[in-house]
């Protein structure tokens, strides 16, 4: 069979790869009952989802004819390493220094991946972002996350 679309292909096999690694993973776990789901309940959904997505975008990739092939392109290491160095550098500091200063660094650090980013723009994202965490995280579902740094009471 040929591969008619290597973008789609690859991406998709991505999905059906990481979709499947998240329902295997889940199965360790209890599934519970609708009513109250368990902790495997959300995991083993969303990683049948993704792969069913991925066996999609692969039947599309394998039958739909595009002009070029669309093959992939060079490999972006700027973006992916500086989201992960930003993931990194919040995982870091969220227990040390709290949610309003972790997530607004996050936002700003990991907007650098983009070519386009603009600091009002990022300054905006980080704002709306960090009240939305607080909202749902902290009001929502209050969990004990610190919002301010620990030398402040937080």
């Amino acid at each position: 069979m040929k591969i008619k679309s290597q973008k789609d292909f690859w991406s998709g096999l991505m999905f059906v790869i990481v979709g499947g690694s998240f329902a295997i993973g889940a199965l360790n776990y209890s599934f519970g009952s609708s009513a109250r789901p368990g902790p495997a309940y959300f995991p083993f959904g969303l990683g049948i989802l993704l792969a069913l997505l991925g066996g999609m975008i692969l039947f599309e990739a394998l039958t739909i004819e595009t002009e070029d092939g669309e093959p992939v392109g060079a490999f972006a290491w700027k973006p992916l390493l500086v989201i992960l160095a930003a993931v990194l550098l919040f995982g870091a500091m969220l227990p040390r220094l709290g949610m309003v200063i972790s997530l607004p660094v996050l936002v700003l650090v990991s907007a650098y991946a983009s070519d386009e980013h603009t600091w009002l723009g990022s300054i905006i994202n980080s704002i709306v972002l960090t009240v939305l965490s607080w909202a749902v995280f902290v009001v929502g579902l209050k969990l004990t996350i610190p919002m301010w740094p620990a030398f402040l009471g937080g």
